[in-house]
């Protein structure tokens, strides 16, 4: 089979198995399901054992901190270069669909479209495009306005990895957990954290969860 005809590869998170079952028998024969996962734990474990192209995501799951997709995607950071998440949830709010974005998904559409409508979704999100249903397209425009622009010249001073390590410290995380997120040893996560506060002129996890909160990086 040629890489053009290889079937996009992905897992299906939400935590009502009746919606997982009606979802894999809509999608097209070119979207093939690895997995199924109803709960925080058990989306991360998937996709770090799948690698997955796309990762269709409900905003709303059971377990782990009580941030539902959002911690899903942190608990993947290691794996967002070549993991892409779409949110698909039946929750059409402005804080939702911000949240998530925010958090690394490339798109968010509403349960309500239809089994054709989400396959090309997932296509689009496989190949690089953002994708979100038309109404809540200007959420997105509204939250990344031109406020944005100094907010990414602040992140241009960070290395990749660097941003994923803010990200994780800002939300709370401990070193412990961002090293076995990121798959690096604690030092390693030291050494970043260090590097991160310098740059940003900081001087604790403290400053910098305020920092990331302000400019709603969380």
């Amino acid at each position: 089979m040629t890489e053009a005809a290889r079937p996009i590869r992905v897992v299906v998170v939400d935590d009502h198995a009746i919606f997982r079952s009606g979802l894999k028998a809509d999608l097209a024969a070119d979207i093939h399901v690895l997995a199924e996962a109803a709960t925080v734990e058990e989306a991360i474990a998937a996709v770090a054992a799948h690698s997955p192209d796309v990762v269709l995501l409900d905003v709303h799951l059971p377990g782990g901190r009580g941030q539902g997709g959002r911690e899903v995607i942190a608990g993947c950071a290691g794996l967002l270069a070549q993991v892409k998440f779409l949110a698909l949830s039946v929750s059409d709010s402005a804080e939702d669909v911000v949240s998530v974005i925010r958090a690394g998904a490339r798109g968010y559409v509403t349960k309500s479209i239809s089994g054709a409508e989400i396959s090309d979704a997932v296509r689009r999100v496989a190949g690089g495009d953002a994708v979100f249903s038309p109404r809540l397209a200007g959420f997105v425009l509204d939250a990344f306005g031109t406020a944005e622009v100094a907010v990414e010249d602040e992140l241009d001073r960070l290395s990749a990895r660097e941003l994923e390590v803010m990200r994780l410290i800002a939300r709370g995380y401990s070193y412990k957990e961002v090293a076995k997120a990121l798959f690096i040893s604690i030092k390693t996560v030291e050494s970043h954290v260090s590097a991160v506060l310098r740059k940003l002129q900081l001087s604790s996890r403290h400053e910098l969860t305020r920092w990331a909160a302000d400019r709603r990086l969380l």
